[in-house]
């Protein structure tokens, strides 16, 4: 290990370092390692409240719900950057492709001949009763067949390195606009660090995202508007919609703002009268999208807007449903939907996975709880989750029970131990958890934002990289 001021009390572990490699060969210091080196512990902090005071007083914040006392934070950032080589964003940049490519396939089948199930390769019922399956949807034709425009794939790294799907997030994945301040923020507050390293740029995905977005707008429009659709200020994360329709250079609206004509057209009124809509980028769930369709007491949605997308009047996304392939019982199948689709070997292999409604699984699962991380189906940010190997007594009795009365809600896969990266804390550099969310933008083909979000879990020891759950980020430098 290199023996600097910044580094002495650095102790990876027995976990893969996103900057120092495995521990048997830490002292092949990377660049960006011996930059680093040449920093004290008192610049970094210094530098860091500088930017920490930034990100307070552009706004740029999410919120707890559950926290009364707390309704505005900033996501903790970590001025300590990971390093992805420019070997490993390949595999990750085709594997990425390729996984969004089959879940669209999926999604397309699903609302149409269902092939996929009367095959028996996918569980009628895992489909067909998901939460999130929408009949609405069946037969409904899209541009290019992309119901999911914009998504992200969760990665984490095993501690031999190798990269693993952890979950798909198909309906509107949020924190893209921390890639992207977290780079301005590095660019303003590191320019030293950052000089003459060849990082691929992340700046340009408003207008790759604005770009995609009109691919998919309905046939014969020359110039379509694209509209981006929020639930209003008091949503978690209201700061990324006003973001990205600034990066996009495209409106930002609520239902209230939009109608739907008796010709099924949406317009946004303006002060200068209606203007025509053809891209909705809806950051607002299924249930109050239309109150004609979905919950009659919307006071969020577009009255009508469903009647749009049904005649070709209007593109959504996500599309409406695109939720079933969110589903963790869902992920346990792609691989198996890859190659269905595809003809294709994943590129990018799952995490192991048991599905607690099958029932040989299940009698493992109950078996091996204090092994395991028990997992939910319908939850996100982290809610739910039982760490076997850090649970109590009583934590694992009550997800037993849970298991036995409600199996079809639940997954569980084994104990990963995590990739970590030095992490600036109160106590120093420290090795922190963190994870891999790459964003796929697609329309007639895919693009992967170069690096993505990488979260890292703050609290000592903790696996829990959600924002939600206390976890932080850092830049994501993807080499040339």
């Amino acid at each position: 290990m290199i023996k600097t001021n910044l580094f002495d009390d650095y102790d990876q572990g027995n976990e893969f370092c996103e900057i120092f490699g495995p521990a048997a060969a830490i002292d092949d210091a990377s660049l960006l390692a011996k930059r680093l080196s040449k920093y004290k512990i008192r610049t970094l902090n210094q530098r860091n409240r500088a930017a920490e005071r930034e990100l307070h007083n552009l706004g740029i914040t999410f919120t707890i719900y559950s926290d009364a006392g707390a309704i505005d934070r900033i996501l903790p950032f970590d001025p300590i950057p990971r390093q992805i080589t420019a070997t490993d964003w390949e595999k990750l940049d085709a594997g990425c492709k390729q996984r969004v490519t089959a879940l669209n396939a999926f999604l397309t089948d699903i609302y149409s001949k269902q092939k996929i199930l009367k095959d028996g390769i996918v569980p009628s019922d895992l489909v067909l009763k998901n939460q999130h399956f929408c009949k609405e949807m069946m037969d409904v034709s899209l541009v290019h067949n992309t119901y999911t425009h914009i998504s992200g794939v969760d990665l984490i790294r095993d501690e031999t390195g190798e990269f693993l799907v952890l979950e798909d997030n198909c309906r509107s994945p949020s924190g893209v606009s921390y890639v992207i301040e977290n780079r301005h923020l590095m660019m303003r507050s590191f320019p030293d660090l950052m000089e003459g390293m060849k990082i691929l740029p992340v700046s340009d995905y408003g207008k790759r995202l604005r770009g995609k977005l009109m691919e998919t707008a309905p046939p014969g429009i020359q110039n379509p508007q694209v509209a981006l659709l929020t639930p209003g200020v008091f949503n978690a994360a209201y700061f990324e919609h006003i973001f990205l329709a600034r990066e996009m250079g495209v409106p930002l609206v609520e239902g209230r703002d939009l109608i739907v004509d008796d010709q099924d057209r949406v317009f946004m009124k303006t002060i200068s009268g209606l203007v025509r809509i053809h891209v909705l980028y809806r950051r607002i769930d299924d249930e109050f999208l239309d109150p004609e369709v979905f919950r009659k007491d919307s006071m969020l949605g577009v009255p009508g807007v469903m009647r749009a997308l049904k005649g070709g009047k209007v593109s959504i996304a996500n599309a409406v449903g695109a939720g079933v392939a969110d589903d963790k019982a869902v992920y346990a199948y792609m691989p198996r939907i890859i190659d269905y689709y595809l003809g294709e070997e994943a590129i990018l292999n799952n995490v192991k996975t048991y599905i607690c409604r099958e029932e040989d699984d299940l009698n493992y699962v109950l078996d091996n709880l204090k092994d395991l991380v028990v997992k939910p189906v319908g939850e996100s940010g982290g809610y739910g989750i039982v760490v076997g190997p850090k649970a109590t007594k009583e934590e694992l009795s009550a997800i037993k029970n849970e298991l036995k009365k409600k199996p079809d809600n639940y997954i569980a896969q084994p104990m990963i131990n995590l990739s970590v990266c030095p992490t600036l804390t109160p106590n120093g550099v420290r090795s922190r958890h963190v994870d891999l969310r790459p964003f796929v933008l697609t329309g007639e083909d895919s693009w992967v934002l170069p690096g993505g979000l990488s979260r890292v879990a703050m609290r000592e020891g903790s696996i829990i990289v959600n924002s939600s759950q206390g976890g932080g980020s850092k830049d994501t430098w993807v080499m040339r």
